[in-house]
């Protein structure tokens, strides 16, 4: 067979008939490395499929054009002629069988718009049905990466000009020497710091005494197998129980009662109180999960059952085994608030990981601290007047100005402490399972982001707080009540203590959290991709535009008012040292509600 020419998978596919050219048609020999330009000697042949040769796939034609047919003719059948017939496309060596196997060079060719050299104004352009690109019955949705250039160009834009309005309204507010916390702040936050861990080594000490119960109970065992002995032994163990139970409940109360009142009543900047209030809620946490795991392995050691075997991995290190120091100090460091027996490890420590964690995590937090002196106080300072006057429209409109500030401030912590700081604590520790997140940002719903923004906390709760309920029967709308309410309560504290002003503001954010949960589940479960859509506009507007500044403004409001007096002669000195104009108006409406 002379004339090899075989028709392009696509165009095929696309269901377009390939023509048959009848004049001679010439194709420049683009391949690299070759020349520029090359002929064959060959008459032109018609195309004719060949089923026994090899043909490269041609891309499919773009969207919004009509499919072009495409045709790969031998080289050696192109005769030199006008370009203006075909267009080339590639060259590509194919495989023949005659007989043996022969290597011939093809050329991928389309055929151009028909033009006469007479008439130029007679070309059919419109000859098929087709469907505009933004249209829904188009078969194949357009690319919007341009779209999305222009918003990015846009949003930097808007926030260049943000900062240039800022900066001519308030100067410079950066101040490094201007500070209003105390001595005292200082002093019982590291003396908290390094106090609250000790409450995991009293955790400690009760397991101890728990374990040589255990180890004298399985002795006692394998001596004698009476049945009076066995129930005799049942009852000394739930009295040990009972006790440890007890010990453990004091121990962890005490944990995060003494934080609690020493930072409401003694630690006056909110700053430092919100650091050892989270270090005694971790560290609470850490002990509520040390008790309950030892209590079920505790009894699992006593009675084995093979309906319930412990997980696998616990097979390297079985209780009571797992009662040391050493064990703890690892449970205390690791970047986890479930405690296990055994953990996934890595081989070695990437200092060169850690070490770029580490910058990540303190530039980040310059940058934090930058935006909150420079744009988020003066947010703050000036909608505390509206605040006190109930106007709803300047209320709202101080919200939508506060919220682009709080969620790049809270975009910045969320990365600095679940990317870099708990990487790098992974990493020190060698701490394998570093699935601290998932993308919460494409949450569909609102309880997906519950879900996968915080998993350290969400494992916590699932373990320890609605798997257990479920298992003695509660429903699962109630065990999910329970955990919000929990959640609710931590938040409560974990905000409102530090800022001195325990006014639920927290607690019922986290309880609104439900009726939201619901209106978006059914969204969640839309075939589609709108339902999703909706959920997760209606999570960001929820959260981070409405939710987050709202919570934000009450809670400074409330400061304020507390503290009015003394936050404005703060604030003073910080305008006065930056060189910025003072905003007499500030405090004036304070002195009603202080007096």
């Amino acid at each position: 067979m002379d004339g090899l020419v075989s028709s392009s998978a696509d165009a095929l596919d696309a269901g377009h008939r390939i023509p048959h050219f009848d004049g001679p048609v010439s194709v420049s020999n683009r391949e690299e490395g070759s020349p520029s330009s090359s002929s064959a000697d060959s008459s032109s042949t018609s195309p004719t499929t060949a089923p026994d040769t090899a043909a490269a796939a041609v891309p499919a034609p773009p969207p919004c054009s009509a499919p072009q047919s495409v045709s790969s003719v031998p080289l050696s059948d192109i005769k030199e002629a006008s370009e203006d017939n075909v267009e080339f496309l590639g060259k590509r060596e194919v495989k023949e069988k005659e007989g043996k196997e022969k290597e011939k060079s093809a050329a991928y060719i389309k055929p151009k718009p028909y033009r006469s050299s007479k008439y130029r104004h007679v070309a059919a352009y419109h000859t098929k049905s087709r469907d505009s690109c933004l249209s829904r019955e188009t078969d194949e949705s357009p690319s919007f990466i341009g779209f999305r250039n222009l918003m990015v160009l846009v949003l930097v834009c808007m926030n260049l000009r943000l900062v240039i309005e800022n900066f001519m309204k308030y100067g410079v507010l950066i101040c490094i020497r201007c500070h209003d916390y105390r001595k005292q702040d200082i002093q019982l936050g590291l003396l908290l710091f390094a106090l609250v861990p000790c409450h995991l080594f009293v955790a400690y000490l009760i397991e101890l005494i728990a374990t040589q119960q255990v180890k004298g109970a399985i002795g006692r065992r394998k001596k004698d197998e009476s049945t009076t002995k066995e129930n005799d032994e049942q009852l000394a163990f739930k009295i040990t129980w009972i006790c440890v139970a007890v010990a453990h409940t004091i121990n962890a109360s005490l944990c995060l009662g003494v934080t609690t009142y020493v930072v409401y009543y003694h630690i006056h900047h909110p700053t430092i109180g919100t650091m050892c209030e989270v270090q005694g809620i971790i560290v609470w946490l850490k002990n509520c999960s040390y008790a309950f795991t030892n209590r079920d392995l505790r009894h699992a050691a006593l009675y084995p059952s093979a309906s319930s075997p412990l997980p696998e991995i616990y097979k390297d290190c079985p209780y009571p085994k797992n009662i040391t120091v050493r064990n703890l100090c690892y449970f205390w460091l690791a970047p986890t608030l479930v405690y296990q027996p055994v953990y996934p490890r890595t081989s070695k420590i990437r200092w060169s990981f850690v070490a770029k964690r580490v910058v990540e995590m303190v530039g980040l937090g310059i940058f934090i601290w930058l935006m909150s002196a420079q744009y988020a106080i003066p947010a703050l300072l000036n909608s505390v007047d509206k605040l006190a006057m109930f106007n709803i429209p300047l209320i709202a409109e101080r919200i939508m100005k506060f919220s682009t500030i709080s969620l790049v401030i809270w975009l910045c912590g969320f990365f600095a402490i679940f990317q870099s700081f708990l990487n790098a604590l992974a990493e020190v520790t060698r701490f394998a399972d570093r699935s601290f997140y998932d993308d919460w940002w494409n949450s569909p719903s609102v309880g997906a982001y519950w879900r996968t923004w915080n998993k350290p906390i969400y494992l916590f709760m699932k373990r320890h707080i609605y798997s257990p309920l479920m298992g003695r029967g509660w429903s699962p709308k109630t065990a999910s009540l329970m955990v919000f309410f929990f959640s609710a309560v931590m938040h409560e504290v974990l905000v409102g203590v530090p800022t001195h002003n325990i006014i639920g503001v927290a607690f019922m954010g986290m309880m609104l959290q439900l009726p939201l949960m619901a209106a978006t589940q059914p969204l969640e479960k839309m075939q589609g991709h709108y339902g999703k859509v909706i959920g997760n506009c209606i999570f960001w507007v929820s959260f981070c535009l409405v939710g987050q500044p709202l919570g934000a403004l009450l809670y400074f409001f409330a400061w304020q008012a507390k503290y009015g007096s003394q936050s404005k002669v703060n604030v003073s000195n910080t305008l006065m040292a930056s060189g910025a104009p003072e905003q007499p108006a500030i405090g004036a409406w304070l002195w009603p509600m202080n007096k």
